[in-house]
Formats: structure tokens, sequence, C-alpha cells
């Protein structure tokens, strides 16, 4: 019996879809399905949005177990910061705190914040409260750090190298060459764009090496 892959997808636009890609990295926002596995429509009540491995300690999961979490998969984590997910301070100790010090420089703060800092500021910058869809914000493709995600002529696409790379869920392709005044659409949180302009490496999906 063929079943359906769940919809558990996320596009660097915030959406969750059902595809069989499932990405390099998973990660939750709460428990956002129904019983019988779909998702109900309150999809951004907790503000804890993060991004997980795949594998911790070889231990399994069910992806939707009632009343719990709801498993979500990227393909990178460029991705899963322009959907507005940060990494987990339990399974990705290291990067959750190369995070936090990247946020707290960019900031300008004395201090690294704590999780729940990020998060209520997150929640502010990726979500319109009314309409519960994706904010996103004009800016000059030049001033935007590598790993920034926008959306031009649109295509969703990765910034990286003065480049454009279309993303789709199976990797990246070489996109349209612009200048760095072009204006584009920007998909990814501009706290978060600060943490990459001070420095934070995210994980990218091995094909945007070869582009």
């Amino acid at each position: 019996m063929v079943t359906s892959p769940l919809q558990n997808r996320v596009m660097p636009t915030g959406e969750i879809v059902s595809t069989p890609s499932r990405g390099l990295l998973m990660g939750n926002r709460g428990c956002i399905h129904h019983p019988e596995r779909t998702l109900g429509t309150s999809r951004w009540r907790s503000k804890l949005w993060i991004s997980c491995v795949l594998s911790w300690r070889d231990v399994r999961r069910d992806v939707m177990p009632p009343g719990r979490w709801t498993a979500l998969f990227f393909l990178d984590e460029v991705t899963a910061l322009a959907a507005g997910h940060r990494p987990c301070g339990y399974c990705r100790r290291a990067e959750y705190r190369t995070f936090g010090e990247c946020w707290r420089v960019s900031q300008g703060l004395a201090e690294r914040p704590r999780a729940t800092e990020m998060d209520k500021e997150l929640h502010a910058e990726r979500v319109d409260r009314r309409t519960r869809r994706q904010v996103t914000r004009p800016w000059p493709v030049g001033a935007l750090p590598d790993g920034a995600m926008v959306r031009h002529n649109g295509t969703v696409a990765l910034v990286t190298g003065g480049r454009l790379l279309n993303w789709s869920f199976e990797g990246y392709s070489e996109g349209a060459a612009v200048s760095a005044d072009t204006v584009v659409e920007l998909l990814t949180p501009p706290k978060i764009v600060g943490v990459l302009a001070a420095g934070y490496r995210p994980m990218v999906h091995p094909s945007a090496m070869g582009q």
C-alpha cells in the first residue's frame, strides 16, 4: 500500500507542505497536528521554533505523536532560518551557542540572550499576527550576507557569493545574475540576517557548492 507523504516539509516561506523530499534537518513548533496526522490551522501558536538534527543518539521517534510535537523537515539550515527556526539548544548545542553569541554581537548586547528572548523577538518578525502569514521586507541584495533567503521575480533563492541560487526541495540550481542594488523580497527575519552578518555559518545543502 502506497501512502502519501505527511504534510511536514517546510519551505523558506514558512509554508508546510507534503513532498517526498526529506532534507538535512528536522525541527518543530510544538504540536500542530490532529490525531489523524493532518495539520491544523494553528501553526504559529508557539513562539519556540527550532531546528534539530535528524538523528539523536539512535533514538527512533514517531514524527507525529498525539498531543506532543510535530516533526518538521528542512532542506538545510538556511531554509530553516528563513522560515524563522533557530538552532535547538539541546541537540545542536554548539550551533545554538554560536547563534546566540552572533545575536549578541549583532544587537550590541552585553550578554548572550536567553532562548525565550530570541524566540519572542523572532516571532514578532516572522509572522503577521493578523494574517498569520510570513512577514517579508524589500531589501537591496548587495546589503545581505551569505545565507539569507529571498524571493526575486517570483523565485525563492539563496544569497551566496554575490549570486542568487534557486531553491527547491531537492537542492539549489544556478539562478539569475543580479546587481548589488537590485531590491529583492527578504524572507529571512532581520534579526537572523544580523546573526549571519555577525559571522554565523549555517549548514547549506551540498548542491549549492557545485553552482
